[in-house]
């Protein structure tokens, strides 16, 4: 890089981060995560999965990257040359991240555009399947999804306009757009969801207790892998966005702001989600159970059917709804892409803008790949392997690596000088040994579950990702850097 990047205030990087926290996953997991995990039980678990694991490791990580205000890749060679390839090793996957991220913003992009005459039509299952997400079957394989390849080639250059761009330019000032017009039109869904006959019935559906799930173990793991989803942990995102602050940042307070709001959005978003599915079942007599679903089924199937029933509010509902999920994806795209573009940049000695350009270029060609007939498919299999192998396996090592090779201790002085709450032994207890315990258990476990129900094929494409990303990162951390 030709300059230090810097935030203009902490107020760009609050925005930034909120940004980058806040994404499809909290609209369109949590609520769903919510009810099939003991409703409002699952508070429990999942407020002690805030405090033991989402506060300690983001307040690790601003540490990290205000001590050192290097890229992710420069700060593992400096606590010891052989880290340099796992650095690259986590930001390759977090650009692979972004790749499919974007092909899932495209799915939207359609969405949004279509949501204008609603020409998804009666069937919304088959337009998903025909026109935008396509299915499993292979032999779709051969052709392009048009409506979602050209939404890639689009959002890419979004994504590059805004990256290329100084950090505080850019993204900074991307998300003190974005992100208030989020909440915005967020805040009215929900409010006028809350009002709509049937409401109670789904809120009520959402946070209907069963206690004795909390003995369960599987709803705790659920708990923290839904808070190392929704803040982004261990991504190299918080990180780096931290190395841009400047001196005197409240580094703690910030991390509360972050996390409160990242959870307050995504708390309100479900009593929303669960108040138009309470609606869809008085209204149109289905059952709750046949509603309720996660992730592509309930924003591209479930609520285009609902919008369809609804009258002349679906029409104002559904273009504000998928506005929403574009600007929160964009700004968590943009996060995703940062580590990658940040490293590269300081390795390379390349300008910021030529580094988002080439990485932009190859981004867009992947992402590409992944709009054939299977796409939705492709982007399954991509989403699962990177989380449950590579992103949870590395949050893990960084906890051992950064607490005990270099030592936790060394970062204190820096976050509790400005900061009005402070950290110490407790939290450094909670770094040492407690995180990379319960990291290490949820990988095993994940990966258990990841390949004991894996086909050949999905198997092939998790091979050509490990492949890839491995060549990379040797590659990367062989070259020799421009400059120390």
């Amino acid at each position: 890089m030709s300059e230090q990047a810097q935030w203009d205030s902490s107020i760009a990087f609050i925005f930034a981060m909120i940004g980058a926290a806040v994404g499809l996953g909290n609209i369109w997991r949590f609520s769903y995560v919510l009810y099939s995990n003991g409703g409002g039980s699952f508070f429990i678990p999942y407020f002690t999965a805030i405090a033991i694991m989402g506060i300690p490791f983001l307040i690790l990580e601003y540490g990290v990257g205000f001590s050192f205000k290097e890229s992710f890749s420069k700060i593992m060679r400096k606590i010891k040359p052989q880290f340099e390839i796992i650095a690259w090793i986590l930001v390759l996957f977090v650009f692979v991240v972004t790749i499919y991220y974007m092909v899932i913003l495209s799915w939207d992009l359609v969405y949004l555009l279509s949501s204008f005459t609603f020409s998804w039509g009666t069937d919304a299952a088959a337009y998903f399947t025909q026109t935008v997400g396509g299915s499993s079957n292979l032999s779709n394989a051969s052709f392009l999804l048009i409506p979602t390849t050209v939404g890639v080639l689009i959002l890419w250059v979004i994504l590059w306009f805004i990256a290329h761009k100084n950090v505080d330019k850019g993204i900074g000032k991307a998300s003190k757009i974005l992100i208030p017009a989020l909440f915005v039109i967020m805040g009215i869904i929900v409010v006028y969801a809350l009002t709509l006959p049937g409401a109670g019935i789904g809120i009520s559906t959402l946070l209907t207790p069963n206690w004795g799930m909390l003995l369960d173990v599987n709803i705790w793991l659920a708990a923290f892998a839904q808070i190392i989803f929704s803040l982004s942990m261990g991504q190299a995102i918080a990180l780096t966005y931290a190395s841009y602050l400047p001196e005197n940042s409240k580094l703690i307070d910030n991390v509360l702001i972050v996390v409160a709001s990242n959870s307050a959005f995504e708390i309100f978003t479900a009593f929303g989600v669960f108040s138009i599915l309470g609606y869809m079942s008085a209204t149109a007599g289905t059952p709750m159970v046949q509603l309720i679903t996660e992730g592509t089924g309930l924003i591209f199937i479930v609520f285009p059917m609902i919008f369809n029933i609804m009258g002349p509010i679906g029409r104002i509902l559904a273009p504000l709804l998928f506005l929403a999920i574009l600007f929160a994806g964009v700004t968590s795209a943009l996060g995703f892409f940062e580590p990658m573009l940040n490293s590269t940049s300081d390795k390379l000695g390349w300008s910021r803008k030529k580094t988002a350009t080439v990485l932009a270029v190859i981004g867009c060609a992947c992402s590409i790949v992944l709009t054939t007939g299977i796409s939705s498919y492709l982007v399954g299999i991509v989403d699962s392997f990177v989380n449950e192998f590579g992103i949870l396996l590395l949050i893990g090592i960084q906890c051992i690596i950064f607490a005990w090779f270099y030592g936790v201790e060394h970062f204190l002085p820096a976050l509790n000088e400005y900061s009005t709450f402070k950290v110490g032994r407790t939290w450094s207890f909670v770094i040492k040994y407690l995180l990379p315990i319960v990291l290490i258990i949820m990988w095993i476990i994940g990966i258990v579950s990841l390949f004991s129900t894996a086909k050949q094929f999905e198997i092939i494409i998790d091979l050509i990702i490990i492949i890839a990303v491995l060549v990379f990162a040797v590659v990367l951390t062989k070259i020799k850097p421009a400059r120390e």
